[in-house]
Parts: C-alpha cells; structure tokens; sequence
C-alpha cells in the first residue's frame, strides 16, 4: 500500500526557547517517523556544530547563488545572516510519506504558509521572558549585545504568534517534546487530509444502495 504523503511542519521559537534541543529529542524518540530539514545559513559555527548536520554552512556569495537558482523554498535574514530551506531534500521526503519539520524563523514560516497552506506550523515559548534571558545568557555563545538583539528580535516575532497553529511552552523537555509529536500525529487525522480515504468510502457505500 502507497504511504500517504508526510506534513510539512515549521517549528519557530524565539532564539533561547529551546526549539533546537526539542528538535534533537524528537528525532532520537521518534526517528523513523520524522526527517528534519537541514537549513543553510551564512552564520558562523558554534562550537560542535558540523556543516551538513546542524546547518548548511555557506559564505554569503555560494547563499545569494542558491536564491538566484531558486534552490531554496524560503529565505530570511535574521541579526544579519541569511538563513533558507533547501527545496529537493524536503520534496523528496514528503513523497516517502515521513513528516518533514523545518526548524525556522518566523520569516520564512510565513512564506511557507503562503506557498504551502496545508503546512502546520508550531511556536515553541519558554515559560516566562525572564526565563528567555536566562538561558540566552546562560549558552555562553555570544556577547551582550547580540543577546540584546535577540531579545529585541523577540518582541517584533512576539507579533507574529497569533498566525500560528499551535503554541507549545517548553517549559519540561520530555512533556514539550511528547506534546509537539502528538500534534504532529493527530494532523494526519484531519478530515481535509484524509479525504481520498472518505471518497473511497461513499464508493463503496453505493455498492450496498438499492
């Protein structure tokens, strides 16, 4: 039997909110059922990350070519990088039926819904903004002002939430993560996704009309 197409997922989260970590669970606790899109991005490594694993990592010039090969399915830039979904990897995982998240910014969240209205898209929070700070500051990664800016990048997505389908406060890792895939798995079940399977129903149910 032909595996029913995956659903394209986008997670977006204030940087700080744990999305990455909660990305990693899943993958681990679920991994047969999931494909995470890999991202290119024109920001520098952080210590561990490795190219074709975390992300992509491209100079500006090889980014710039991928957009003008239309290469990607969305595009940001965020505290000046570029950040973009590279388009056949996703394609091709959708077709063999596993649910493809895209880890992203709310940017490019937005172009998704637009270019893919059935895409499900989900925000990850952490409790409280008090909470968001500490554990910017608490990663080590970056200096004041960077956090400043994405503290200030946080109020302007704070914006955009509403336009989400789902709100998921990370607040205990295994119950955020469990909750993220119950949402994810329960979409399968929608009638607007399920509707080949209804048609062959009502078909059928005309074999027993008299």
């Amino acid at each position: 039997m032909q595996k029913n197409r995956g659903i394209l997922t986008v997670v977006s989260g204030f940087s700080g909110s744990g999305k990455g970590t909660m990305m990693k669970e899943l993958m681990k606790k679920h991994e047969g059922q999931y494909a995470l899109s890999v991202s290119a991005t024109t920001r520098a490594p952080r210590a561990g990350e490795r190219d074709g694993v975390e992300y992509f990592f491209r100079t500006r010039e090889a980014f710039e070519q991928m957009i003008a090969e239309d290469a990607l399915i969305e595009y940001a830039q965020y505290v000046g990088n570029y950040y973009g979904t590279p388009k056949a990897y996703v394609e091709e995982q959708l077709e063999a039926g596993k649910d493809v998240i895209l880890e992203i910014e709310i940017q490019g969240a937005l172009k998704i819904k637009e270019k893919f209205p059935d895409a499900l898209l989900l925000f990850v929070t952490p409790p409280s903004a008090a909470e968001l700070k500490k554990r910017l500051v608490g990663r080590g990664t970056e200096g004041a002002d960077v956090i400043d800016s994405r503290l200030a990048r946080a109020v302007l997505e704070a914006e955009g939430v509403e336009q989400y389908d789902f709100l998921v406060v990370n607040d205990v890792l295994e119950e955020s993560v469990e909750m993220l895939h119950q949402i994810i798995q329960s979409e399968h079940h929608r009638v607007s996704r399920r509707l080949g399977a209804i048609y062959k129903m009502k078909e059928e149910l005309k074999g027993f009309a008299k």
